[in-house]
């Protein structure tokens, strides 16, 4: 197994090593654990959240060993590269891969755990929820700053933000699940509105969503609630159609 620490748990090496080493048999499952699996462990005073992935098939054990990053590996280094942005992210620990001969078989992304008031799916679901509309803004502001500063967060899902309340009425907001991001030297308006296109399929949300936006480019709130109307829905169709496809393949289940 091959580990890279993040240099300030550096003395907790051995400790780290130990976790993933058990990982199977101790540890809290965190999450249902249905597609990788999350566990939490004790670490001197603070928790850890240790998340390993599923085994790639064959084709991929080859790619990720000679052609690709891991997913591991892609989280541990993107969330290294948010911090240095400024963008919020559980601080990354470590990630450790296990080779064999036929390419990566285990991989395990190590980073503090975070407890969280709320992610956004909370926001999608209970529309009543404290607060809704200025969390709903900040939010927008935060994801505004992402792309500001070139990042196109490709797994901007309901699950993949954390949110922290701060002091008064302020908001603090975290990405997980990082191992698919893009970096670019800007991005246009295009770019930046299908980046809104997994959040919610909820109108009224779309429409504070995109004024807040829009005040923030200084770009008209009609061309921006259009534009990310647009691939919102294109979004839903592609995924609904993609359920129904499996739904008729897999009849027998």
């Amino acid at each position: 197994m091959k580990y890279i620490l993040n240099p300030s748990f550096k003395s907790s090496e051995k400790l780290i090593r130990t976790c993933v080493a058990n990982f199977d048999a101790e540890g809290k499952l965190f999450g249902d654990g249905q597609r990788n699996k999350i566990k939490l462990f004790d670490l001197a005073d603070k928790t850890i959240n240790i998340k390993s992935f599923k085994i790639p098939n064959l084709i991929n054990q080859v790619a990720y060993k000679y052609f690709r990053k891991s997913k591991a590996r892609r989280s541990f280094e993107y969330a290294n590269r948010l911090i240095e942005n400024c963008i919020g992210t559980p601080q990354p620990i470590a990630y450790a891969e296990n080779f064999k001969f036929s390419g990566l078989e285990q991989s395990f992304y190590i980073s503090e755990h975070l407890q969280s008031d709320l992610t956004f799916r909370e926001l999608v679901l209970h529309p009543e929820y404290p607060d809704h509309e200025n969390i709903l803004r900040q939010f927008t502001k935060f994801t505004f700053d992402l792309h500001e500063k070139g990042i196109e967060f490709l797994d901007h899902s309901p699950g993949n933000t954390l949110i922290k309340k701060g002091s008064g009425n302020q908001y603090e907001f975290y990405l997980v699940d990082l191992n698919r991001m893009n970096f670019h030297e800007s991005m246009d308006f295009e770019l930046r509105m299908k980046n809104f296109n997994r959040l919610t399929p909820k109108i009224e949300m779309l429409a504070v969503i995109s004024d807040a936006y829009a005040k923030l480019y200084h770009k008209n709130y009609d061309v921006v609630f259009a534009k990310m109307c647009f691939y919102t829905n294109d979004f839903q169709t592609k995924f609904h159609k993609k359920i129904a496809r499996k739904k008729k393949l897999l009849f027998w289940r």
